[in-house]
């Protein structure tokens, strides 16, 4: 074997090492196991397509303001926090992504809805540009081109979904990409469980005004799965708030891809959900421009870029 060789195949094989201790860092554990309890929480949400959104916005809020305020309590932290300014906005900027993102679960099949919204790892790192000085470069550009490339096939041969619909998922996303990078602000001065208390905190009186203007009674199951979707959405927020706090959102946003596998699994089993072939092509599209994301971004890391 040439030394050529043998060194392109060392290199290799030490990116692949460094790849692999970063994904089974605690950030990324923390941040898989988050989107998981979301994917169960949208689950959730499809049984109650019938209740009116603000509702199902309501008895999200309730659920994990109580949980939070607990928690709070029982670790004697306090619950006001340093950067209220930061936890505000994280609070609006959540609301905003949480109420699009509900409504397009409830009128679009599981999967198409969750893999827009998994554009939120793209939005976070172009934001994160601005918002907290992370380095965005033109080739990462071209990977997050891939992916909307991907929205594009959703919409264009999934024939339930709407242009409407579309552009809220895509809302929903960039108001996620603005949450996270308020995370990432508060995350030298803020316990997790503050930044978690503070998204229904702002969100529970725009919740409570929606709901006087539409509301209806769950009956049966409904409170079944209204208060497992605040249970399973309390856990997804603080795991991915630890996440956010321990690591760089460029290094591990991405791994939310994983929650477009658990919908498609999910949609198909619980709600028999079947995807055109291109429909199909466009979530994998989404899920390759991500992906490329992830890889170029630890070998930013670890090799350095050349200066002139």
């Amino acid at each position: 074997m040439s030394s050529n060789v043998k060194k392109c195949l060392d290199s290799i094989s030490a990116e692949i090492q460094i790849v692999h201790l970063q994904m089974v860092s605690k950030g990324a554990q923390y941040l898989v196991l988050a989107t998981f309890f979301y994917a169960l929480m949208n689950v959730c949400i499809k049984f109650v397509f019938h209740i009116p959104l603000m509702e199902i916005v309501l008895a999200r809020c309730i659920i994990s303001l109580i949980a939070s305020y607990t928690h709070l309590k029982v670790i004697k932290q306090p619950i006001w926090g340093n950067n209220k300014k930061a936890l505000i906005l994280r609070g609006l900027f959540g609301m905003v992504s949480l109420t699009a993102f509900f409504y397009t679960l409830q009128q679009m099949p599981l999967a198409s809805a969750v893999t827009i919204q998994y554009l939120s790892p793209i939005f976070t790192i172009i934001l994160a540009t601005f918002i907290v000085g992370e380095r965005t470069t033109l080739i990462q550009y071209g990977f997050f081109a891939i992916s909307f490339i991907g929205v594009i096939f959703i919409k264009a041969f999934d024939l339930r979904v709407s242009v409407l619909e579309v552009g809220l998922g895509i809302t929903s996303a960039f108001f996620s990409g603005l949450a996270y990078n308020m995370i990432r602000k508060t995350s030298s001065t803020e316990h997790p469980m503050v930044v978690v208390f503070y998204f229904p905190l702002v969100a529970l009186p725009f919740a409570l005004i929606g709901t006087c203007f539409d509301f209806r009674m769950p009956t049966g199951t409904d409170w079944i799965f209204l208060i497992l979707a605040g249970v399973f959405t309390q856990l997804g927020q603080t795991f991915m708030t630890i996440a956010l706090q321990l690591e760089k959102a460029s290094g591990i946003v991405n791994l939310q891809y994983a929650g477009m596998l658990f919908s498609l699994i999910l949609g198909y089993i619980i709600f028999n959900e079947k995807y055109p072939e291109l429909s199909l092509l466009g979530m994998v599209l989404i899920v390759i421009g991500i992906i490329l994301n992830f890889l170029y971004t630890h070998r930013r890391k670890t090799i350095p870029l050349k200066t002139t």
